[in-house]
């Protein structure tokens, strides 16, 4: 369930285009929530401002919801690739509206055996540590962020 959306807050949409690809949006909430559960939505890039979204459609913007989803779950098995999704992810996450700090590659990546997958980098945001991680589920690879275990900083 998303928290009620305010004015102002920045947003994810996740949809698919006339093509059948997936497409993501981000934007800025534009007014409240009418009773059917829609919203107005300013998606950057259009400068109407009229475009209209259910609500459940939509994340609310952090770190955390930054995810990237691959069908091609092969690109683990490349050190090289691995690597490559790092900046993909940052790419995305300045896209987004997002900063990070202090971003640390893990070389070509740490084998992950709680999640499977690989812990890919360490980074700061909002005064918060995080770690990247590209871990493989039912959809496929996904590479998100994720709060690091106790013993994963120092």
């Amino acid at each position: 369930m998303n928290p009620p959306f305010v004015r102002g807050d920045r947003v994810r949409w996740d949809t698919t285009g006339d093509d059948g690809l997936p497409l993501t949006h981000y934007g800025f909430i534009g007014g409240r929530v009418d009773s059917g559960g829609r919203v107005v939505v300013m998606l950057d890039g259009h400068l109407k401002g009229d475009t209209v979204v259910a609500a459940a459609e939509l994340l609310v913007v952090s770190v955390l919801t930054v995810t990237m989803h691959f069908d091609d779950e092969t690109l683990l098995d490349d050190p090289g690739l691995r690597q490559g999704l790092v900046g993909l992810w940052v790419a995305e996450t300045e896209r987004a509206g997002l900063v990070v700090e202090n971003l640390e590659p893990l070389g070509t990546g740490v084998l992950d055996t709680v999640e499977g997958g690989f812990a890919l980098a360490e980074f700061w945001a909002g005064g918060q540590p995080y770690v990247l991680r590209a871990t493989i589920g039912a959809s496929g690879l996904c590479v998100r962020a994720d709060l690091p275990r106790r013993w994963e900083f120092s």
